[in-house]
């Protein structure tokens, strides 16, 4: 073949219009007569062993098409790599050669984390590991579980130490289930409370008090939007309606009597004692919810209606 390259020229100069297939035939038949070929042997075994050389030297330095990763990586400063996608063999074998400890399956959302907590960035490429892009943690660990085979790795002294992770556990999925909802409620309270930090009392004394409210306003008009008024009066009423029948007490004449202390002793704090303990105000018994998280339940029911009432062509587009 090598010889052939340095022929082809001279074969087409002297056979005009030759094909490209015939050049080879043509070549072989040159080289079978040739007499004396130690020459072109010798410039085949010296670039054979060219060859050789480099491909060794090649794969000294990492080989493959990930050539250098490892060593790219660690020349970042870089003493753990996690991978959302995974790496394949090839990489796992590089990143083992210079003793880089690596994460091969990590989530979207938790490798979006991880890069929050450490100060770190996400980049797609080996290539584009930089110093400046790198997380730091004082501490990466795995933690097993008992008798279970569930293993966690635990990444922890990191840079951005508001970033915490709640580990659930619990005896069955329903109860860990039953445990993360209530978290991320309170979690939820403590976002409301931050965006306004103005309270109601719960217990269906806040429904109750703009129930009156609501009603009193009616009171003063004269047109037909007074029974719309009193419609919305009397619909904020099944929260401690609702209430009251689930902790088994009368609903409405627990609702009636709470409607007439309000009035009477003119306080908002009185709700339905759910737990029986003959007093029903909300204020000593700390049961207390947010008003951004009120208003917004409020906002919401009463825009479910106005959906309902426009598909039913009760009420026109142009309604306020």
């Amino acid at each position: 073949m090598l010889w052939l390259n340095s022929a082809r020229e001279q074969i087409k100069k002297e056979n005009p219009g030759i094909k490209v297939t015939e050049i080879a035939k043509r070549g072989g038949e040159l080289w079978r007569a040739m007499k004396d070929k130690s020459e072109w042997e010798n410039k085949a075994a010296k670039m054979k062993d060219e060859y050789n050389k480099a491909v060794q030297e090649f794969e000294r330095n990492g080989g493959g098409k990930d050539a250098g990763k490892g060593k790219k990586s660690k020349g970042a400063g870089a003493t753990l790599a996690i991978c959302q996608w995974g790496f394949d063999d090839e990489a796992n074998h590089l990143l083992l050669q210079q003793e880089l400890p690596a994460v091969r399956w990590v989530g979207g959302p938790e490798i979006e984390l991880i890069a929050i907590a450490t100060g770190g960035r996400i980049v797609p490429r080996f290539e584009e590991l930089t110093p400046d892009k790198l997380g730091y943690a004082g501490l990466v660990r795995e933690l097993s579980f008992g008798t279970t085979k569930d293993k966690m790795l635990v990444i922890e002294e990191c840079k951005n130490t508001r970033a915490v992770t709640i580990l659930i556990r619990g005896g069955n999925q329903m109860i860990t289930a039953e445990a993360k909802r209530s978290i991320h409620d309170a979690l939820c309270v403590v976002r409301s409370l931050i965006q306004d930090s103005r309270i109601v009392y719960g217990g269906g004394a806040a429904e109750i008090s703009c129930s009156l409210a609501v009603a009193r306003e009616a009171d003063q008009l004269s047109t037909l939007e007074q029974y719309a008024f009193r419609s919305f009066s009397v619909a904020l009423e099944s929260v401690p309606l609702a209430l009251a029948e689930n902790s088994g007490l009368p609903p409405i004449e627990t609702l009636s009597e709470l409607k007439s202390r309000h009035v009477a002793e003119n306080t908002s704090t009185l709700g339905v004692d759910c737990m029986l303990t003959g007093n029903s105000d909300m204020k000593e018994h700390h049961v207390i919810e947010s008003l951004h998280s009120k208003k917004q339940q409020i906002i919401l029911a009463t825009q479910l209606v106005k959906m309902i009432l426009k598909i039913d062509d009760v009420r026109s587009p142009a309604d306020k």
